[in-house]
């Protein structure tokens, strides 16, 4: 069982939801914000195709995508920065972005959706497993799994995105508190 870890106030939280592309990350983000904003504050929710096109940010090589997951975490900086909490689904399976993330920001939690990439491409839940695409984290890119994230859920597909949202909404909250005396 992990131990609460207290929150820095005057700062926002951090909620880094990383996974393979089709493993329920923006489903579930979507799910959770109501919670994280009811009990936590002021949330913004990114998805990371979506700061794609706002900022037309191309590119999906390995270092490109790199690239790009370390602009989404200085945004996220900036914004928890000034008192407001983010949940950002994003692919971004770099060790060095998670790295970066737990030197820099100070309320980070990082969750990683765990799920089998045969059954994500079996079920075609994107386009790009339909049929052949270059640059597929997965596929022809290695993805740099997290190695000790503080949450793990895992999805099977067994069970439905509210249960697994509301999974994770009850990890964060027997593990993560607001320190009211910071």
């Amino acid at each position: 069982m992990t131990s609460k870890i207290y929150l820095k106030k005057k700062r926002g939280i951090f909620f880094f939801i990383t996974g393979f592309s089709g493993s329920g990350k923006s489903s579930i983000a979507k799910r959770i914000k109501k919670d994280i904003q009811n009990n936590y504050g002021p949330t913004v929710l990114l998805h990371g195709d979506e700061i794609r096109r706002l900022f037309n940010l191309k590119g999906y090589s390995s270092p490109d995508r790199k690239k790009i997951a370390m602009q989404y975490s200085k945004l996220c900086k900036k914004i928890t920065d000034n008192e407001i909490n983010v949940i950002l689904a994003t692919v971004s399976l770099y060790n060095s972005v998670r790295k970066w993330n737990k030197t820099n920001i100070v309320n980070y939690i990082e969750i990683y959706i765990k799920s089998d990439l045969s059954k994500i491409v079996k079920q075609k839940k994107k386009y790009f497993y339909r049929k052949k695409t270059k640059n597929v984290v997965g596929l022809t890119i290695k993805p740099e799994l997290p190695k000790k994230p503080n949450i793990i859920l895992k999805n099977d597909f067994k069970k439905s995105i509210d249960i697994l949202s509301n999974l994770l909404i009850k990890k964060i909250r027997n593990n993560y508190v607001k320190n009211d005396k910071i």
